[in-house]
């Protein structure tokens, strides 16, 4: 039978200080991957929009340039491991599109704002021909590239909430319309655009 290198019974002090090194490393290796799932998992769970990108066409430069891009806009983008961000996604957000971390993928989240998320990686893309888009996450809801591109054209959060603060001048019915159309207004851009590809 096959015995294990670093065995009690093997002789030599030199031998047992190194197996006894090579298992806290062991060890310390699983907890730093336990805290990156912690730390995948809370954003996952704070998410309000994420886009499923493929870099591996990008140089180094042009993800650090595209990094700086999306954060300027508070989008944060990180490169992750698929089996770890699969495991963290669970019971969040992002479990809906778990399907997705397959092959090179890079994650543009945003913790305020969907619209701004979708906006700023389709315009990206869209001056990049190497950058691929794949799918993407907006309030719990799985989307394809087209929904997404449908997100873009709606109005920033910022002008919705604009909407709103006016709506406050106005008659409560009228005020209470338009609340009801800002909140319902992704769901019907949505909505319309699947019925139209299955009509399609």
């Amino acid at each position: 039978m096959a015995r294990d290198f670093c065995q009690p019974a093997e002789t030599g002090v030199g031998l047992a200080v190194f197996c006894l090194w090579e298992r806290r490393l062991a060890l310390k290796t699983r907890k730093e991957k336990a805290e990156e799932m912690e730390l995948l998992r809370e954003k996952f769970q704070r998410a309000k929009g994420v886009v499923f990108t493929d870099y591996k066409g990008l140089t180094v430069h042009e993800v650090s340039q595209m990094r700086r891009s999306l954060r300027e806009a508070e989008i944060e983008y990180r490169v992750v491991k698929n089996t770890l961000a699969r495991i963290a996604s669970k019971d969040t957000p992002l479990e809906v599109a778990a399907e997705y971390f397959t092959g090179p993928v890079g994650l543009a989240i945003g913790y305020d704002d969907p619209v701004i998320v979708a906006k700023k990686v389709l315009e990206y893309a869209k001056e990049n021909e190497k950058f691929g888009v794949r799918a993407g996450m907006v309030e719990g809801r799985l989307v394809d590239v087209d929904e997404l591109k449908a997100v873009a054209k709606l109005p920033p959060r910022d002008v919705q909430l604009a909407m709103l603060a006016g709506a406050f001048s106005a008659p409560l019915t009228k005020m209470a319309s338009l609340l009801q159309a800002t909140v319902q207004q992704l769901g019907y851009a949505l909505n319309a655009l699947r019925a139209k590809k299955e009509e399609g």
